[in-house]
C-alpha cells in the first residue's frame, strides 16, 4: 500500500542521508543586510556566482533579491539566465562578458555584460548597432593583470567620440589583488588609477570594492559594492574576527565505529600509528564531497609544516582527522567522546556553527571559497527558512 501523501515527510532524505548540507538563508539576508550598511551611501549588489558560492543560486538568489538586492553578478551567462526569473527587476553583471553566439542570450534575458577586452568591446558595439541600445558594464585593469581593459584602451574609449550611440556603459569597476590585506600597499595604488579611470566616465556608476574592499572604507565604495564570501559566512579580510554568520553547514553520518590497538594503523599508506587503544568513526566524506585529501591528520606533505589536520564537531566535543582522507572516507578519532555520547548512523559536523569555515580551510592550506565552492554533488540540502527558526 502506497504513503499517503498527508504523511510524507519532506525531510526524510536529509535527516538519512550520508551527507548533508544547512543552508540557513536568513543569515545570509542578515549577511547582506550587514554588507549593505557597511556600504554606507553606496549600493550593494549580490555576487552569486559558482552557484552562489555552492549554496545554491536559486533559493540564494530569491532571498537576497527578497531582502534588498538589485544588483547581481555572476560568472557565466547560464548562471544569469537560471537567476532572472528569482530576481526578475534586478540588473545581473555577467562578469565573463560576452562572445559572438551568446548575444541573444543577453538580450532575452536582460543581463549586462561586463566586458573586459578590447575584442570584447569590438564584438558588443557591432551587436548593439544591429540590435540596439542595451546596457554594458567595462571591466578595468589597474594592476591585476587578470582580467580587463588596460588603462590606456579604457582611457581612450572615454574620450572616443566615434562609438554607437547604442553603447550604453552603466558601470566602471575594476578589482583588488590584495584587498584581504588592508595594509598592502598595492590597494592604494589600484584605488589611485581607479579614481583615473572614473573621472574620465564622469556620469557612470563606478565600483571597486568586493568583500573585502568593502571593509576597508568610504574611500572604496564609490556607488556600488560587490560583497561576495561575506554574504556567505566566509573571511574577507585576514588576521582580524569574522563579523558574518555562519551560513552553511556541513555534517557526514558515522558508517561504522571500530576499536583499534596501539601500535595499529590507519588508512592509506599506514602513515599513521596508534599511540594509544583508541575508537574510530569511519564517516561518509572524502575529497569526492570537496572534504579535501589535504585536510588528512597524516601522510601528506601538508603535515610537514602544519602538524594538525582538520576537526570534526560531534556530541560537544572535536574530534581530530586521522590518517589520510580517501575518495569517499574519513577517519575520525573519538577516542576522548564518551562511548555514550555517539553511535551509529549520528552525524559529524564537518564545518557549519562549531568548526568555522575558513578554520578548517586553513588546516587544508586553502580558503574558504574553495571548501564551500568545491562540495561535490552527494549533499542533500535543506534550507532554513525564516519560519523554520
Amino acid at each position: 500500500m502506497s504513503q499517503s501523501p498527508m504523511n510524507f515527510d519532506p525531510d526524510e532524505h536529509f535527516h538519512s542521508a550520508p551527507l548533508r548540507l544547512t543552508i540557513d538563508l536568513p543569515a545570509i539576508a542578515d549577511n547582506w543586510r550587514d554588507m549593505a550598511k557597511r556600504s554606507g551611501k553606496a549600493r550593494a549588489a549580490a555576487v552569486v556566482k559558482a552557484d552562489a558560492y555552492g549554496l545554491g543560486i536559486e533559493d540564494v538568489g530569491r532571498t537576497l533579491y527578497h531582502a534588498g538586492a538589485r544588483d547581481f553578478f555572476v560568472a557565466v551567462p547560464a548562471e544569469g539566465e537560471t537567476l532572472r526569473p528569482y530576481a526578475p527587476e534586478a540588473r545581473i553583471f555577467v562578469l565573463s562578458g560576452v562572445w559572438p553566439g551568446m548575444e541573444q542570450t543577453f538580450f532575452d534575458n536582460d543581463l549586462v555584460p561586463v566586458l573586459a577586452s578590447e575584442e570584447q568591446l569590438a564584438f558588443w558595439m557591432s551587436a548593439v548597432s544591429n540590435h540596439g541600445d542595451h546596457p554594458c558594464a567595462l571591466h578595468v585593469d589597474t594592476g591585476f593583470n587578470r582580467l580587463g581593459l588596460p588603462m590606456e584602451a579604457a582611457m581612450e574609449l572615454s574620450s572616443d567620440v566615434s562609438r554607437p550611440a547604442s553603447f550604453s556603459p552603466v558601470l566602471v569597476m575594476s578589482h583588488l589583488a590584495c584587498g584581504d590585506d588592508p595594509q598592502h600597499p598595492m590597494n592604494q595604488q589600484q584605488l589611485q588609477s581607479f579614481r583615473s579611470v572614473r573621472a574620465a566616465f564622469d556620469g557612470i556608476e563606478a565600483s571597486v570594492a568586493a568583500s573585502a574592499g568593502t571593509f576597508h572604507g568610504p574611500d572604496y565604495h564609490f556607488d556600488l559594492t560587490r560583497p561576495g564570501i561575506a554574504l556567505y559566512g566566509g573571511e574577507a579580510v585576514s588576521g582580524v574576527k569574522n563579523p558574518m554568520r555562519p551560513v552553511a553547514t556541513a555534517e557526514a553520518r558515522i558508517l561504522q565505529i571500530r576499536s583499534a590497538k596501539a601500535g595499529e594503523t590507519v588508512s592509506y599508506g599506514a602513515s599513521y600509528r596508534l599511540s594509544r587503544d583508541s575508537r574510530l568513526a569511519t564517516v561518509s566524506v572524502g575529497y569526492a564531497d570537496g572534504y579535501l585529501r589535504s585536510l588528512s591528520g597524516h601522510g601528506i606533505p601538508l603535515r610537514d609544516s602544519v602538524s594538525e589536520g582538520a576537526f570534526g564537531f560531534i556530541a560537544g566535543y572535536r574530534v581530530p582527522v586521522i590518517g589520510r582522507i580517501t575518495m569517499d572516507i574519513t577517519i575520525f578519532d573519538m577516542t576522548d567522546v564518551p562511548e555514550q555520547a555517539f553511535k551509529i548512523g549520528d552525524y559529524v559536523e564537518l564545518f557549519g556553527q562549531n568548526m568555522l569555515l575558513d578554520d578548517v580551510a586553513r588546516a587544508g592550506g586553502t580558503i574558504g571559497y574553495e571548501m564551500l565552492t568545491g562540495m561535490g554533488l552527494r549533499y542533500e540540502r535543506r534550507y532554513v527558512e525564516q519560519e523554520d527558526i
